[in-house]
């Protein structure tokens, strides 16, 4: 990485898409902007033509240290969130040993400071092991040096009501929030795929939406009673969209995520068999997948949050019933957001940019990211080709794991740069 005194001068860049201007780095803050900023010294960046962003922030990655580093380690994650433009992402708790105690969320917080790639938030576990029995030490890892704010028991559903409404009710005390992954496990068991006509055509044991469903309505009224923060995992269905519309439109506290696997792709591709679709929540519809992109739109769903979920290869190339479920997203989220919702015309690049930095960074309460690209701001930044087209090929993927389902896909954009608070984490599309 480059030193963090050297000044930069991104020359010739879009903020967000608007009109060429100067952007001057200095000291890790922006320094100033508009036509014809100079600075002696300044190394220059030939930024022409590139969209400026803030530095994009997700809520959502498994980065799988400890236990599971021969699918992703903090490093490799890291590298990858940079590659794709990310400042910062959460650390999802179901690790081995499982986030759930202040010295295993410090650890994950440490591996990151070391990397240096990207901010590494841990995500703490709503119950002890996962076990959705016990509370785990959420005081603990609020408190710890992680500042944990975020807890989900993501991979599994927070399913006993009671101790539902008690980790919304604990939370409330330190300004946290509980992300549920939606659930419900007693109408899932076995479940492969979504369920429907592709499913039955399929003869595989369907996963129904009500399912997603149920769990919502529960908690949005649980949050309401309460008076906490509700935040919804990988938002799948169009009857989520009308739960959270509904929910919001009485006051509830809750925000909602999509990933960008689900603004794309449907559960037509598992005719194919391919465990690369196999994944949690399923893929959905066409009808639900429009419902999702109309929702990102109107702000109904919040944010997009990856869902980054790496395996090693020989947990995605097996036969179906026995494959793990999972997609990694961070390299490809924003060409798939472009895809989706630039290219469809549904949002703008300031549109993206609330949904892909503002809003995850609010709901996670990140101080210095999601911050607006101006003067006397962090040095957040992420530089952006939209006008290129790629073939994905997961082994030209910095991830530790090629499980990417755009695999041979041509999708849009390319991230050409990132910074992080000034320094370069990524220059040319290449890590520093």
């Amino acid at each position: 990485m480059s030193d963090t005194d050297t000044t930069y001068l991104l020359r010739g860049v879009r903020v967000l898409g608007a009109d060429p201007a100067d952007v001057l780095i200095r000291d890790g803050v922006i320094a100033g902007i508009g036509p014809g900023v100079s600075a002696d010294g300044a190394e220059v960046v030939d930024a022409a033509g590139l969209i400026a962003l803030p530095g994009l922030v997700d809520l959502h990655t498994h980065l799988r240290e400890p236990g599971r580093e021969d699918a992703e380690t903090v490093a490799s994650g890291s590298r990858a969130a940079a590659v794709g433009g990310y400042t910062a992402v959460h650390a999802m708790a179901n690790t081995d040993p499982v986030a759930d105690t202040a010295g295993v969320v410090e650890q994950v917080w440490r591996l990151g400071r070391d990397a240096g790639h990207c901010d590494i938030q841990p995500v703490g576990a709503v119950t002890r092991n996962l076990d959705g029995a016990h509370l785990a030490e959420l005081g603990a890892m609020a408190d710890s040096i992680a500042g944990v704010r975020v807890f989900s028991d993501d991979g599994k559903c927070v399913s006993d009501a009671l101790l539902m409404r008690r980790a919304l009710e604990y939370v409330k005390a330190f300004g946290g929030v509980i992300a549920q992954h939606a659930q419900e496990p007693r109408l899932t068991e076995n479940a492969q795929m979504n369920e429907g006509a592709v499913s039955d055509r399929l003869g595989l044991a369907g996963w129904p939406a009500v399912a997603e469903e149920a769990v919502i309505a529960r908690d949005c009224m649980l949050a309401e009673h309460v008076g906490s923060r509700l935040h919804i995992c990988h938002v799948s269905t169009k009857g989520s969209v009308q739960i959270i519309r509904w929910a919001k439109s009485r006051g509830c506290d809750v925000t909602a995520e999509v990933t960008p696997h689900h603004l794309l792709l449907t559960d037509e591709l598992v005719e194919s068999y391919d465990p690369i679709y196999k994944v949690n929540p399923p893929l959905r519809t066409a009808e639900d997948v429009e419902a999702l992109r109309g929702a990102l739109a109107d702000g109904t769903i919040d944010c997009v949050a990856t869902d980054h979920a790496p395996h090693p290869i020989e947990s995605k190339e097996t036969e179906w019933s026995n494959a793990a479920m999972g997609m990694v997203g961070l390299e490809t989220a924003l060409p798939v957001v472009q895809r989706t919702m630039i290219d469809t015309g549904l949002l703008d690049w300031a549109g993206v940019a609330e949904r892909m930095s503002a809003t995850p960074a609010r709901i996670g309460r990140l101080a210095g990211h999601g911050r607006p690209l101006r003067v006397g701001e962090p040095a957040n930044v992420t530089l952006y080709d939209a006008d290129v087209r790629r073939e994905v090929d997961p082994v030209n993927m910095t991830s530790k794991s090629g499980n990417t389902p755009y695999r041979g896909m041509t999708l849009p954009g390319r991230v050409v740069a990132t910074f992080l608070r000034g320094v370069p984490t990524v220059l040319d599309g290449k890590i520093q």
